[in-house]
């Protein structure tokens, strides 16, 4: 634990101008991030008497190791700067929402000549429309069925797109008037536009107006005596309403307006969000933190706002924002949000009227998901941290592993040897700690000698951070040296006699020196486990951290070699055990016997879990490998010749085998192909003998080659 009086700036460096500060710990990570309109009253704040601080507060300020700031001009730079930095650096104590699912949302692909309706989730696109986001992605479908009849945009893949234009006909949807088949050209690119566009301005509110547009249509249509065609009219106006009877009437017509509600304890925090466009819910989400941080509902809800509108622009800001408790700086805040929306932007908490009943509204659903949350969270912790004592009993550990690694092989017959490193921390997979190998040191199968250097690689990298750190000093077995060889280093006697150990893993070998010895260099990494040479930016480096607890996916030899590896490099604070699938035993080092944890154990299905999902993370990595393998061509050894190329050739001639058939002066008629690359591909194509020809299964025809892929 630090002290913070041994990083504290004096009162005169800090400057009384706006800007953001940054706490790091003693490796250089930011653990926190703040924004100030005084920055030398607010960073100030953080170095008084312990005891008159937030317990939240006073465990980040001596967790940390050092401060600094950065100044900017105004207020409203300083919240995106906040904004930026959380992004970049995940600092643990700030509070982060994280959102309990992920929400569909009704999206149309405005940026493709042929815009298409779909159901997406995940990070959103530039050029693309979204509405929502909805509870259910079956919601979505719904809509968009009834909506059809009246604006039948494409849904279709690009794949199915592309076949129906290449066959002349349209899909299903076509054939029933749900689609207007822009595939086989009953409308143009423009028509089918202005159809997409209707869609979305149907969505975004604007309802009143086409539903007025087809009764008007279908009066005319009777008095017309074109019965039914008033009749097709009088269900597509049914249809449309249908739709708009799915998100109730709240507010006013008209009225665009976000209601944020928080519901919090001493720990965890949830939020609840309401989309209202056109006077109507569009969208509903919700998000819970931990309170990692000292803050209060108005902080909750600044961190919120920076969360759902950091991203956004334009109309994606709605013009009102409505919420239980104003940020410290308002004027700040909706300035920032004017800014992203590109108009004025109402910041307000609703006194009275129906935006307060449906605050309420909002308020009631907040509570709820906390009460549930606190439900799931308290058995989750419950269990994982029966299952992590378990494990801590069960292989003699001091302490909990908090953090486990676990690594597996993975290869189809010797041929794309791959490894993966997966990461627990707390009982719960991290994801963005996940890393993959590939076995550099020898050819063919062998999974004792892959694991042993994949351990091998993975902790040098650690000891390579810590060195640069100077957290590390050398000790023998790091170096490779014996103990009597440790003495002759400088100040520690005389030199030793006899020969001198040698090992060419770590560049040790010849005879023993005469003289006082300097311990040799860390080894090198493989170039590609080269470490990223920017330094102390805050970010969290990869194979940083050390884990509690290493698991491999094997039995005895795996275990023996990730040992045998640690052991090496000189690193004994760092167990190891193995799991092995035929009767889930867990094995350890040096012991003739397994651990049998019992079937029911929560120790067992957690180890399980890890080593489950190393196999998963490996397979699906060698599976990528072998597929790209498979799909190379003769082409790829063709010096000079890239990949738009490559595509010219194939797009000319309609096929690996065509071209194979081709002479050399009919591949030189190929844009942008020489007279010597076209040789360079006769003579490739010529030494590559032609794949078996693939076979239907159905049918025992056999099918000609008809891309550039294996040939």
């Amino acid at each position: 634990m630090a002290d913070p009086s041994s990083y504290r700036p004096s009162p005169g460096q800090i400057p009384d101008s706006p800007g953001v500060y940054k706490f790091r710990d003693e490796h250089r990570r930011v653990i926190y991030v703040g924004k100030a309109k005084n920055l030398r009253q607010r960073v100030a704040n953080y170095f008084q008497d312990l005891a008159n601080l937030h317990p939240r507060t006073r465990s980040m300020v001596t967790t940390a190791a050092s401060v600094e700031w950065t100044v900017v001009s105004t207020e409203v730079e300083a919240l995106q700067l906040e904004y930026t930095w959380i992004k970049e650096f995940d600092p643990r104590f700030n509070v982060k929402y994280r959102d309990d699912k992920s929400y569909p949302y009704l999206a149309v692909t405005l940026n493709e000549e042929f815009p298409r309706v779909q159901v997406m989730r995940g990070a959103k696109k530039k050029g693309v429309r979204y509405f929502g986001p909805y509870g259910h992605a079956w919601a979505i479908r719904e809509t968009v069925d009834l909506m059809l009849r009246v604006f039948p945009v494409r849904t279709c893949s690009a794949g199915v797109f592309k076949n129906a234009a290449r066959t002349g006909r349209p899909c299903l949807l076509g054939y029933i008037d749900k689609c207007s088949a822009p595939c086989v050209g009953r409308v143009t690119p423009e028509e089918h536009r202005e159809l997409a566009e209707d869609f979305c301005d149907f969505m975004a509110g604007r309802t009143g107006t086409y539903i007025r547009r087809l009764e008007k249509d279908m009066m005319q249509a009777a008095e017309e005596m074109e019965y039914e065609r008033a009749a097709r009219l009088r269900d597509d106006a049914g249809a449309l309403k249908r739709a708009m009877e799915k998100s109730a009437v709240v507010l006013a017509d008209a009225t665009d307006a976000d209601l944020i509600a928080v519901a919090e304890d001493e720990l965890e925090a949830a939020l609840q969000i309401f989309h209202v466009r056109g006077g109507r819910v569009r969208g509903q989400r919700g998000w819970v933190t931990d309170k990692v941080e000292a803050v209060d509902t108005s902080g909750l809800v600044e961190h919120a706002l920076q969360q759902l509108y950091g991203e956004e622009r334009g109309d994606a800001v709605p013009k009102e924002v409505l919420v239980p408790a104003l940020p410290e700086d308002t004027e700040a805040v909706s300035q920032w949000l004017a800014e992203r929306r590109g108009s004025q932007v109402s910041l307000r908490i609703p006194q009275r009227g129906d935006k307060k009943d449906l605050m309420a509204t909002v308020q009631r659903n907040a509570q709820q998901a906390l009460g549930l949350h606190k439900t799931k969270r308290a058995s989750d912790l419950t269990t994982r941290s029966r299952a992590l004592e378990e494990i801590a009993e069960a292989l003699d550990l001091d302490t909990a592993p908090l953090r486990i690694e676990c690594y597996d092989i993975s290869h189809l017959q010797g041929d794309d040897v791959v490894a993966s490193m997966v990461v627990f921390e707390d009982g719960l997979a991290r994801k963005s700690e996940y890393r993959r190998f590939q076995i550099k040191g020898f050819e063919g199968q062998d999974d004792v000698r892959s694991m042993h250097e994949v351990i091998g690689r993975r902790f040098k990298r650690y000891l390579q951070e810590k060195e640069r750190t100077g957290e590390w000093e050398q000790t023998p077995q790091a170096t490779g040296e014996t103990p009597e060889a440790a003495a002759a280093l400088p100040g520690a006697g005389s030199a030793p006699t006899g020969p001198a150990p040698t090992d060419p893993t770590l560049g040790i070998t010849g005879p023993a020196p005469t003289g006082p010895v300097p311990a040799p260099a860390l080894p090198a990494a493989s170039p590609a486990d080269e470490i990223d040479p920017r330094e102390d930016d805050g970010r969290p480096k990869r194979f940083a951290y050390p884990p509690q607890l290493v698991v491999v996916d094997g039995g005895q030899p795996q275990v023996a070699a990730a040992q045998r590896a640690l052991d090496e490099l000189g690193i004994d604070d760092i167990a190891v055990c193995g799991l092995a699938k035929r009767l889930e035993e867990v094995w350890l080092p040096d012991d003739d016997d397994p651990v049998v944890l019992p079937r029911s154990s929560e120790g067992l299905y957690l180890l399980q879990r890890v080593r489950d999902e190393a196999h998963r993370f490996a397979i699906t990595y060698q599976r990528a490998k072998r597929a790209k393998r498979i799909r190379s061509s003769p082409l790829d050894d063709v010096t000079g010749l890239g990949e738009t190329r490559k595509q010219a050739l194939i797009k000319h001639f309609g096929s690996v085998k065509k071209l194979r058939q081709a002479t050399i002066e009919e591949i030189c008629e190929v844009p942008g192909i020489g007279r010597r690359t076209a040789e360079a591909v006769a003579a490739a194509l010529a030494s590559a003998a032609p794949a078996t020809p693939a076979v239907n299964t159905a049918t025992g025809e056999i099918m000609d080659e008809d891309d550039g892929g294996t040939s």
